[in-house]
């Protein structure tokens, strides 16, 4: 129980020191952006992505839909849903499988060093709904989760102009709490010694767009 308490407090510990910067990164650009004009409804942006991932016997598949602020030309910022099915197979026992079902809130940065190429954080709050296979098909067994995730990682944006937010873009995440209930971790069991675990991140690749709002046909630069 002990070693549990001190595994919760270093993911809180860790969790802080990761998303912190992003935070202060995102409060920095907007006091930038009060200065220089205050806000502007054209830097809205609406979208999502759809999560696609096969690693090692394990399968997501969700769609992650947006809404978001353009703070400058180099960040975005915005808060996003989460709605995912995953399943994985020879968890704890060769031919098992875990089906789940999940939704949650999160919170994301896109940092872009150059126009098409961006750099994203994106914390989530996912609330799991599993069930368990045992080999041959039952019985099962069924079980509801609360898990966070800090995905980090990066992409490429297509058609992303200066002082425009329509585009498409393509990333790649990882979830760097590897928290063993997180939908985007793969736990490998030692067959030699059930004890003996190992927890895998899981690279999620995810597809989207971002959709402009009140823009129009005015797309405006600073």
């Amino acid at each position: 129980m002990v070693d549990k308490i001190k595994k919760i407090h270093m993911k809180k510990i860790i969790l802080a020191l990761l998303f912190s910067p992003l935070l202060s990164t995102a409060l920095l650009a907007q006091d930038e952006e009060e200065k220089g004009g205050g806000f502007n409804k054209e830097n809205l942006f609406t979208g999502g992505s759809v999560t696609l991932s096969f690693f090692n016997g394990q399968t997501v598949l969700g769609a992650n839909p947006i809404f978001g602020y353009k703070l400058t030309n180099w960040l975005d910022a915005g808060v996003a849903f989460n709605v995912q099915y995953a399943t994985a197979r020879d968890n704890y026992a060769f031919d098992d499988r875990i089906k789940q079902t999940i939704l949650g809130p999160g919170v994301f940065a896109r940092i872009y060093p150059v126009s098409m190429i961006f750099l994203q954080g994106q914390f989530e709050r996912n609330f799991i709904k599993a069930k368990y296979i045992y080999p041959g098909g039952s019985p099962t067994e069924e079980a509801k989760e609360s898990v966070n995730s800090f995905l980090v990682g990066g992409g490429l944006a297509r058609g992303r102009e200066k002082g425009g937010t329509t585009f498409y873009y393509i990333s790649v995440l990882l979830d760097v709490i590897k928290d063993v209930n997180s939908p985007y971790t793969r736990v490998s069991i030692n067959p030699d010694n059930p004890a003996q675990s190992r927890v895998d991140m899981t690279p999620i690749i995810r597809a989207g767009i971002n959709i402009g709002l009140f823009q129009g046909g005015n797309r405006r630069g600073r």
